[in-house]
């Protein structure tokens, strides 16, 4: 059966993902979530009018899920301590193993996956920026609320600032309330661990770490319970936008591509042009015409063999 050649579409072929590709752009969103909470502060005075009026907010819908919580956690340190310890790290743990479990084990979903993520993360540092809410923890006491992490600071390695290590509470930015990104990495998690799990384990944890860190932030005071609404509406404005983000990063991708292959076929075209334009040597020459210029013009065709050159043979007699 004759073979047809494919016709060159322009398209990139498509590719798994790698890993020393993806590993520099996931520390990249990394960096900037870290960097759009610093630079994002604002004004402590608006951060706690804010964080106001989300309390007035929850009271007119009868919402009050943080105070129970917060009383229980303040109460029981078997219960206070480890949500400490799960606030100030899982979302920093988790998130990239299930990132790596999907690398691995699901490759041909990880990109929309990683994509989804990216976008709702930029989306949470806009509400950062526009939004900057004082957490319930840094109210006045008047409101009720216990700072878990600063009563609790004594059992791991954070400070009585916020959760960042010991000492380093000054390069975090308390005000990144909302929306709770804690809640919506753990919805991310949640998610892929329900859709491309296959053990039962995997749909109890899909299921219990949304669910568990929900509880903890605002048992610890660091979120309200509308941090943790607009948390998860973030990830599903990020769900729906991904595929957008991914056509634009193909089409740039394709540009880029077209933009380099003169280039490319340029450095490729093959060996250079003989530069002697067709003229050879013959026995007994290193350059073309060196017979020529060697041979007397006032001796004719007659010239001695020895001028010939070194290897040229005497002419018969």
């Amino acid at each position: 059966m004759p073979q047809t050649e494919a016709a060159d579409t322009g398209a990139v072929p498509a590719t798994g993902p790698r890993w020393w590709t993806e590993l520099p752009l996931i520390l990249l969103v990394y960096g900037c979530y870290t960097a759009g909470r610093l630079l994002a502060r604002g004004d402590v005075s608006t951060a706690v009018d804010h964080g106001l009026a989300i309390l007035g907010i929850e009271k007119a819908l009868y919402l009050n899920a943080e105070h129970p919580l917060n009383r229980l956690f303040t109460a029981e340190p078997w219960l206070g301590i480890p949500a400490d310890f799960w606030y100030a790290s899982l979302h920093y743990v988790v998130t990239p193993a299930v990132l790596v479990w999907l690398f691995r084990a699901r490759a041909e979903h990880y990109r929309a996956a990683r994509t989804w993520l990216m976008t709702s993360t930029f989306i949470g540092l806009i509400g950062f920026t526009l939004l900057p809410t004082c957490p319930p923890r840094l109210l006045s006491p008047g409101h009720g609320f216990v700072d878990t992490m600063a009563h609790y600071s004594s059992y791991g390695w954070w400070g009585g600032e916020a959760s960042a290590p010991r000492g380093m509470g000054g390069m975090t930015n308390q005000y990144a309330a909302m929306p709770s990104l804690h809640v919506g990495w753990a919805l991310f998690c949640g998610v892929v661990l329900w859709k491309y799990g296959r053990s039962r384990w995997t749909r109890v944890a899909a299921v219990g770490y949304p669910l568990l860190t929900a509880i903890v932030v605002m048992g610890t005071a660091n979120h309200y319970f509308l941090d943790a609404v607009a948390g998860a509406v973030v990830m599903g404005a990020g769900l729906l936008l991904a595929p957008y983000v991914t056509r634009t990063a193909t089409a740039a991708r394709l540009r880029l591509t077209a933009w380099a292959a003169p280039l490319t076929a340029a450095g490729n075209a093959g060996p250079a042009p003989i530069v002697s334009d067709g003229c050879q040597t013959s026995a007994g020459e290193r350059i073309p015409r060196q017979r020529e210029s060697r041979l007397d013009p006032a001796a004719g065709t007659d010239a001695s063999p020895s001028d010939a050159g070194d290897g040229a043979a005497a002419p018969a007699r």
